[in-house]
C-alpha cells in the first residue's frame, strides 16, 4: 500500500517538473512474474524506472538502507520501503545465494522484479560488465527478461549529487522480452550463466546507446578514486 501511496503523492509531481518519457511500456507484461534488467546510472533511477508502470516493481537492495539509526535512517527506510525495495546482504558467499533465493521468492509470486545487473551505479556513464546473478534468476525462474535502458538520469543526477538537475528529461525504454529457454536446466554452467549475462547487457547497450566497458563498475569505481588521489598528490 505504502508503495503506490508514494506513487499517487510524487508520480504527478516528477511529471510536471521533469517531463518524464518512456518507450516500449507494452513490452512489459500486465501480469505474472518478469525480470526487469537495467542499467544503473544514478539514484533517480529509483524514480523514474518504474513511473509509466501499473504494475508495481520489487528491487532488491542492501541491508543497509534499512538499519540506519535517526532521522535520517528513518527516512532512508521509508523511502525504500516506498519505491519497493527488499532489504538483501550483499557481502557475498552465502549471502549472495540469499539474495537469489529472494529473488526467486518474488518472482515465484508473481511480481515484476527489477535488478541492476552491473551491481552499483555507473561511476562515468558508461555500462559495465554484468553480475551473473540475473542468468541464474532467468534460469531457475524461467521468468522473461525484459532490457530495462535509462536515459539521461546520469547527466541529470550523477552520483555525488544530493539534487537532480532541472532541463534535463529523463526517459526509460523497456526492451521486447528475452528468451533463454535453449538454457533452461544449465543454470549451473558458468560459461552460460556469463553467455545469458552478456546478451542481457548486449541489449541494454542497444537499448540505451551507451558506450560499454568490458569490467565490473565497482572495480572501475575504485581505480577512478585512486587516479584521482594520485593527481591530488601530484599537484
Amino acid at each position: 500500500m505504502f508503495y503506490w501511496v508514494v506513487k499517487a503523492i510524487l508520480g504527478p509531481i516528477l511529471h510536471i517538473v521533469f517531463r518524464p518519457w518512456a518507450e516500449g511500456v507494452d513490452n512489459v507484461p500486465k501480469e505474472g512474474p518478469a525480470i526487469l534488467a537495467g542499467n544503473h546510472l544514478s539514484f533517480a533511477d529509483h524514480f523514474f524506472g518504474p513511473l509509466h508502470l501499473r504494475r508495481k516493481v520489487i528491487s532488491l537492495g542492501k541491508s543497509d538502507y534499512f538499519t540506519g539509526r535517526g532521522i535520517k535512517g528513518f527516512f532512508t527506510r521509508m523511502f525504500f520501503s516506498g519505491v519497493g525495495t527488499v532489504p538483501i546482504d550483499r557481502s557475498g558467499g552465502k549471502a549472495s545465494e540469499a539474495a537469489l533465493r529472494t529473488g526467486l521468492r518474488v518472482l515465484r509470486e508473481g511480481h515484476l522484479l527489477g535488478i541492476y545487473p552491473e551491481g552499483t551505479r555507473s561511476p562515468d556513464g558508461r555500462l559495465y560488465k554484468g553480475k551473473t546473478g540475473v542468468a541464474r534468476l532467468a534460469l531457475e525462474s524461467r521468468a522473461p527478461v525484459i532490457p530495462w535502458a535509462m536515459v539521461n538520469t546520469f547527466e541529470m543526477m550523477p552520483p555525488g549529487r544530493p539534487l537532480p538537475k532541472f532541463g534535463i528529461r529523463p526517459e526509460v525504454r523497456f526492451g521486447k522480452p528475452l528468451d533463454f529457454s535453449r538454457y533452461y536446466g544449465m543454470e549451473d554452467d558458468r560459461l552460460v550463466l556469463r553467455a545469458v549475462t552478456d546478451e542481457i547487457m548486449y541489449a541494454l547497450m542497444e537499448l540505451s546507446g551507451q558506450e560499454y566497458v568490458d569490467k565490473y563498475a565497482a572495480s572501475a569505481r575504485v581505480e577512478m578514486e585512486r587516479a584521482a588521489r594520485a593527481a591530488a598528490k601530484g599537484e
